[in-house]
């Protein structure tokens, strides 16, 4: 008896060390340290999980652990084995409902967060939100503030307290761009846009970065986001003003190519670099990312057969596509010349 007490006091000192380790742990993992309502949203979202299955997983194991003990082989025992199976429907229905009903009103929930947390819905604010137009590239971020004609790359500035509206796409491989403590995490993608709003509740450094891999230096693809007050992002504006760079588009050529970069500002942007880069990446394969490599579609490689059975005009012609047809119409003439000469000189012999 003194045993079992002295055991059931050693789980209770775990199941409480256990419980002080994560507690403690949480201030160094920023999921559950949110700065900003859609991270506080999912945090929650994770602690209903998480304490659902506690209700179920503890329960479970302190049975187990406790049968186990009971039923245990002892060398003093004497009794013969002697199992008698019996059906008991109470039983069949507490250790059948209680899981269904947990999955039950897991899926109700998330169900909820799930639309009230779309990615693509606006966030209510008294502040006017502003836009920031991101590009993840080989191996680095770049973000375009269009209201403002400015853009970084490697760092993130934001006022605090303001909605965000996050336009995203890549010109390479598909990553995925993820401010953890702000909440969120989106595709970027090639050819196409994706939409993120956020907002930050107060000023802090919070780390970005992106979740996918993509090839040698995915995992400097990191990047600080600043929430400052919005008079002192006035002021930051002002100086990449006016101390920063051009993006124009030969610049952004060369940003684009692979590799690492350092924390740049720009003071102007190019008119319509986001746009060219969504609907102008090239989707050929082979073909380096950039502006001015339209996308090519099967249905421009490939002539079509219109309604009166006629070939359709190649209107984007593959370089060196035709070269060799004019090869072989000039060698097919040249060959019908000499034909006809023969014939004219065998006529005139006779």
């Amino acid at each position: 008896m003194n045993v079992a007490k002295g055991i059931r006091h050693l789980a209770v000192v775990g199941l409480l060390t256990v419980s002080t380790v994560m507690a403690s742990g949480c201030t160094n993992m920023v999921v559950f340290d949110p700065k900003g309502p859609i991270g506080e949203q999912q945090r929650d979202l994770i602690y209903f999980a998480m304490l659902l299955c506690l209700v179920i997983a503890v329960p479970v194991i302190a049975i187990t652990a406790w049968i186990v003990w009971r039923y245990r082989d002892r060398p003093e025992s004497k009794a013969s084995y002697q199992p008698k199976w019996e059906h008991s429907t109470k039983l069949e229905i507490i250790w059948w409902g209680i899981p269904i009903l947990a999955i039950a009103l897991l899926a109700v929930v998330t169900s909820i967060y799930t639309h009230r947390l779309d990615p693509a819905k606006p966030l209510k604010s008294d502040a006017a939100p502003i836009t920031v137009q991101v590009t993840s590239l080989d191996w680095k971020w770049l973000f375009q503030y269009p209201e403002q004609g400015i853009a970084t790359v490697n760092t993130l500035v934001i006022p605090e307290d303001t909605p965000v509206k996050f336009e995203l796409t890549s010109d390479g491989p598909m990553n995925s761009f993820w401010v953890p403590q702000l909440g969120g995490m989106i595709y970027t993608m090639s050819g196409m846009q994706t939409t993120l709003h956020l907002q930050a509740d107060e000023p802090g450094e919070y780390l970005g970065t992106g979740a996918n891999f993509t090839g040698r230096e995915f995992a400097k693809m990191a990047f600080t986001t600043k929430a400052v007050k919005r008079s002192d992002f006035d002021v930051w504006v002002t100086d990449v003003k006016a101390k920063g760079g051009a993006l124009t588009d030969d610049s952004y050529q060369q940003l684009v190519k692979p590799g690492t970069s350092p924390i740049l500002t720009y003071a102007s942007v190019s008119d319509g670099l986001f746009q060219r880069i969504v609907h102008n990446y090239s989707m050929s394969r082979g073909a380096e990312g950039g502006l001015g490599r339209k996308a090519t579609t099967l249905s421009e490689l490939h002539a079509e057969e219109d309604e009166g059975g006629q070939l359709a005009p190649d209107l984007n012609p593959q370089p060196g596509a035709n070269e060799g047809m004019e090869d072989m119409d000039m060698d097919m003439g040249m060959n019908m010349e000499h034909e006809d000469a023969d014939a004219a000189g065998t006529g005139h012999n006779h």
